[in-house]
């Protein structure tokens, strides 16, 4: 019998509710039989995946991933400039920069986004990006977020913003609804000069966040009322692995590097670079690891569903397939 812990988390506890002893093949196995049947069967769990090298495109809006009414998660490539600026009437917008480089134009300052940063742009500041050959994560839930992270620098009045700008006329929108698509509220031309220059009236800046988690933590970045987000640094699987179960919050985990297997009572899934997941609440989960990985992990007090097309699905737990992996 392999024993293993399992601990019961809340969203927004720092402590754990508590930590249970488990008998880890039961913990994975079918319901014991019964006169009668009193659970529901429920699907496997489904990946989306984006690659992270670039490959050339058109633009386009960006691609929802998952999506509620208080909580959106989309993916963005971009090898070009956006052809406006943006403004949102109702949420804080978190961006991770997977790859690329990317200049971020705001009325707080413009500041260069490399891999593994963090952005918060707070509701109703406009903004606007310069993408080169690059990709990243978009998170929109209500305002007012908190970061939860020392800032690794700081946006900065800068003229030119990058070496090729011009000032010109601009379309800016005011978009509601998480800035979903379809959900603009005004669009009309504005001196772009004018708005970048609004940052020597601004008190505030945009700070940018790089997280540097020491093995087997998670760093927390961000706050909402209903909503978490942090990055997880994985070392290779300890030999007593421990199991964890959100009571409270869906998670969505995205591997940003490294590889794992994702082991759950909704099947196992072997994640690589790219790849993204969402975890019902109450379901328990971890991960085996050979070598150092990392995943961004987002938690969401309501349900998530995915807007994505699914690439893969977990594969279902036998009783073989799990000896083989708790052995592992």
């Amino acid at each position: 019998m392999a024993v293993v812990t399992e601990t019961l988390r809340l969203l927004g506890q720092e402590q754990p509710l508590r930590t249970i002893r488990r008998d880890e093949e039961l913990l994975l196995a079918e319901p014991v039989p019964g006169p009668m049947k009193l659970w529901t069967d429920q699907p496997p769990l489904e990946t989306v995946h984006f690659p992270q090298q670039y490959a050339s495109q058109p633009f386009a809006p960006p691609r929802g991933l998952y999506e509620n009414d208080q909580l959106r998660v989309e993916w963005q490539t971009m090898d070009n400039r956006q052809p406006f600026y943006h403004r949102n009437c109702d949420v804080d917008e978190m961006s991770y920069q997977i790859a690329g480089e990317r200049t971020l134009m705001t009325e707080l300052g413009t500041v260069e986004l490399q891999p593994g940063d963090f952005s918060r742009i707070s509701r109703g500041v406009a903004h606007d990006n310069y993408g080169r050959k690059e990709s990243h994560l978009l998170f929109y839930t209500p305002a007012p977020v908190t970061e939860e992270h020392a800032a690794h620098r700081v946006s900065q009045p800068l003229f030119p913003p990058f070496d090729t700008w011009q000032a010109a006329t601009v379309t800016e929108v005011t978009t509601q609804c998480l800035g979903t698509p379809g959900h603009d509220v005004a669009a009309h031309p504005s001196d772009e000069r004018l708005l970048l220059e609004q940052v020597h009236n601004e008190p505030e800046r945009l700070t940018v966040l790089r997280p540097d988690p020491a093995p087997a933590t998670t760093a927390w970045l961000y706050r909402g009322e209903a909503f978490r987000l942090g990055v997880a640094s994985l070392s290779a699987t300890p030999v007593q692995r421990a199991y964890t179960r959100t009571l409270d919050a869906d998670e969505i985990q995205y591997q940003i590097s490294g590889r794992r297997i994702l082991l759950t009572q909704r099947g196992a899934l072997e994640l690589s670079p790219g790849d993204c997941v969402r975890i019902p609440l109450g379901v328990a989960h971890t991960s085996i690891a050979e070598a150092p990985a990392r995943h961004l992990t987002l938690l969401s007090h309501r349900p998530v569903p995915r807007v994505a097309p699914a690439a893969r699905t977990a594969e279902p737990l036998t009783s073989r397939l799990v000896r083989e992996l708790i052995a592992h």
